[in-house]
């Protein structure tokens, strides 16, 4: 790499959703409004949340913009996109591109047992990326939240990993950022 991809650690809160309903894998307090920095989305920018039917509920005022929609694999989530992100990500035909994507999948085939479409449809975090990137125009930017760092696709580059925790004696999460580049 001949440059330095941006690193940090963030040490969050679980956050309960709007109204106080509790939902196993829900954004961490904070995280979304720290994520569409790296990702280079403001408020007002669309931005899709993958494998993030809830993502609407996050109670703080910053971290879903009125332009943002959700794709996921579990209708009871209402999705916008009720599609399987491992399979293709959408690529917003109804209007402005993406301004950057989000995704927050099960870390595990253990997680993901906690969700209905189950252990069965576990997404690759590789192929969850590669997928984003793939739905993206050159310059705009994926995040993902995960136990694993996924590899960078070839159309893209690494561009930052942020370490977080959310309390003591848990497991330590990573968000990674990869930004799309023109195909060589």
């Amino acid at each position: 790499m001949s440059y330095r991809p941006i690193t940090d650690f963030w040490f969050l809160a679980r956050a309960k959703l709007k109204g106080g309903q509790k939902y196993y894998g829900a954004y961490l307090g904070g995280f979304p409004e720290r994520a569409r920095v790296l990702i280079g989305a403001s408020l007002q920018d669309p931005v899709l949340h993958v494998c993030g039917g809830m993502a609407r509920h996050y109670p703080y005022s910053r971290g879903f913009g009125p332009f943002d929609r959700t794709q996921d694999l579990d209708p009871d989530c209402s999705p916008d996109i009720l599609f399987d992100a491992g399979v293709a990500i959408d690529v917003n035909r109804d209007g402005d591109p993406w301004a950057g994507i989000l995704i927050d999948p099960p870390y595990s085939p253990e997680d993901a047992d906690h969700y209905k479409p189950g252990r069965d449809k576990y997404p690759s975090p590789n192929k969850l990326v590669q997928n984003a990137i793939d739905a993206l125009d050159v310059g705009r930017k994926v995040g993902i939240i995960h136990y694993v760092v996924p590899r960078c696709p070839k159309n893209a580059k690494f561009v930052a990993c942020v370490g977080i925790a959310c309390g003591f004696n848990n497991r330590i999460r990573a968000f990674s950022v990869f930004e799309k580049i023109p195909s060589e």
